[in-house]
């Protein structure tokens, strides 16, 4: 049966269309082509990325870096270059909430300095916890404005102090958090950014005024509540020293054990050092970090400075973690 011509006109356009469709596509390969040797040839990368093949990445928190230096305000883009030049492989940037999605993207893509975390020091006084549900509203909103600005930056999470054993019953705050929480974790999820619950001196989850050899049993049961690969630990190794073994506390925690701080304790004098110093056993955690095959960030919280500062707590971590 013959094609009518109707059939043939529409056969000859659609070829027509082929033929410029394949057109444009070779003339659109070739401009991305160029605009990707011209991105090589630009000093400021487009994607910035932490060194690639350790298994243990060494950051430190902005807020070790000072924000002015010899009398002089330091930008952002200058404050994680410092960082760089001590040696750190990233940056977890725990004074998120002085900053916008786009600035923080735009710092990291100039200074070409990984962020890998955001935090905002609010959750202390904006607490999920609160009994008051305005303030567990702002601080939800704290959280997720860490979360946007993680996520511009390149990093994978959000550090997050669940709130404070006060503000009621172990029931009730527990409650509150796992509400809370469960509310973030649809942001969080669409873009790829983990919840990571901090160990900290805030009364929940240990007994504040306990022994030394208390476990994790509360966090992993808080963690495990959620039921999601997206909300973890970012386990803080000097904060609980002073209530239990860091290497048993790691091995427990196991895949949940996300992200690290560092910091020293001393039990014999019963205060924060530096790392390296006191009498925390790095030995142990070094061993339990090999035990659960640990491959991740660890973070300084201890005192900054200049550059000269800066590398001085590198060098600790490198020596604490065996690097």
């Amino acid at each position: 049966m013959a094609r009518s011509n109707k059939t043939d006109k529409q056969a000859s356009i659609h070829r027509r269309h082929f033929l410029a469709a394949g057109a444009v596509s070779l003339a659109g390969a070739a401009t991305m082509n160029a605009r990707a040797e011209e991105a090589e040839s630009d000093e400021t990368p487009s994607v910035v990325r932490p060194p690639e093949g350790r298994r243990i990445l060494l950051s430190c928190k902005l807020g070790m870096i000072p924000k002015e230096l010899d009398g002089r305000k330091l930008s952002l883009v200058e404050r994680l270059g410092m960082a760089s030049e001590a040696g750190f492989d990233g940056v977890d940037f725990d004074q998120a909430g002085e900053w916008t999605p786009e600035q923080a993207r735009d710092a990291v893509r100039e200074s070409g300095v990984f962020v890998h975390n955001a935090i905002n020091h609010a959750h202390w006084s904006k607490r999920l916890t609160s009994a008051n549900e305005a303030e567990r509203a702002e601080g939800r909103a704290n959280i997720e404005h860490c979360i946007r600005v993680s996520h511009a930056a390149g990093g994978s999470g959000v550090l997050i102090v669940v709130g404070r054993g006060s503000d009621g019953t172990a029931e009730e705050v527990n409650a509150r958090a796992k509400q809370e929480i469960k509310k973030l974790l649809p942001l969080a999820t669409a873009l790829g950014q983990m919840i990571l619950i901090e160990n900290v001196w805030n009364q929940m989850h240990y007994v504040h005024d306990g022994p030394n050899n208390q476990t994790p049993d509360a966090f992993i049961e808080f963690v495990d509540s959620f039921n999601s690969p997206w909300v973890g630990m970012y386990y803080d190794i000097g904060n609980h020293w002073k209530y239990g073994q860091p290497g048993d506390w790691i091995r427990a925690f196991g895949r949940r054990c996300v992200k690290l701080d560092a910091k020293g304790f001393s039990r014999a004098e019963d205060k924060f050092t530096d790392i390296g110093e006191g009498d925390l056993p790095w030995d142990q955690v070094r061993q339990a970090l090999d035990d659960i095959g640990f491959t991740g960030w660890a973070t300084a919280e201890v005192g900054g400075g200049n550059v000269e500062r800066l590398t001085v707590v590198r060098k600790q971590m490198e020596k604490a973690f065996g690097l």
